[in-house]
């Protein structure tokens, strides 16, 4: 008799044991999800501006946390309100910082006077400089930043965008999560 009820004694802590599992496994996701809700955004984007980085359509996950505690870099895909059109954000690639002077110069970027090396993206020349065409230094809270299709992009070049402000950047862009072919971190 004693061995029956040893037996239904591990039963039932078995069953405690794997509710307590699931429990704690149940309030982890709603911690993970309640936090990553709060601390990041969902875009999807539209237009060939970023291509090939980012295509027509993809569905990126913008970490809108980080910034409090880090300063955007060079090369980070940001997200910010374009300023002439209520609930119109844009995503480009910073690549000036604040105090740097930028210039774009027989298809390339220079940022104080030395070609800035991106051989690793491989853009192609810049066709249009436009407003970059004579130096723009940046204010100690500017960058400038563009598209990475560079010959179809509205960006820092157009005096519509021009330089943006430390203040107007939402966050960056890290994770793309659609489509699931190109499921990934945002390069």
């Amino acid at each position: 008799m004693s061995v029956l009820k040893k037996d239904k004694y591990k039963e039932k802590s078995l069953l405690h044991v794997i509710r307590g599992w699931l429990l704690l496994l149940l309030i982890i996701i709603l911690v993970l999800f309640t936090g990553i809700h709060m601390l990041h955004q969902q875009q999807r984007v539209i237009g060939t501006s970023m291509y090939p980085t980012l295509r027509d359509g993809d569905s990126v996950i913008i970490d809108t946390f980080s910034y409090r505690f880090f300063e955007p870099a060079r090369f980070d895909v940001v997200v910010f309100p374009f300023k002439y059109q209520e609930d119109t954000l844009y995503i480009k690639r910073i690549i000036g910082l604040p105090g740097e002077t930028v210039q774009i110069m027989d298809g390339s970027v220079y940022i104080n006077g030395t070609v800035l090396d991106e051989s690793q993206f491989g853009f192609g020349p810049i066709e249009q400089p436009g407003l970059a065409s004579a130096q723009i230094t940046l204010g100690q809270d500017e960058y400038f930043v563009l598209g990475d299709n560079r010959n179809d992009s509205a960006d820092s070049r157009e005096p519509t965008v021009g330089n943006i402000s430390r203040s107007s950047i939402m966050g960056k862009a890290f994770w793309r999560i659609l489509p699931i072919r190109h499921f990934g971190p945002v390069r």
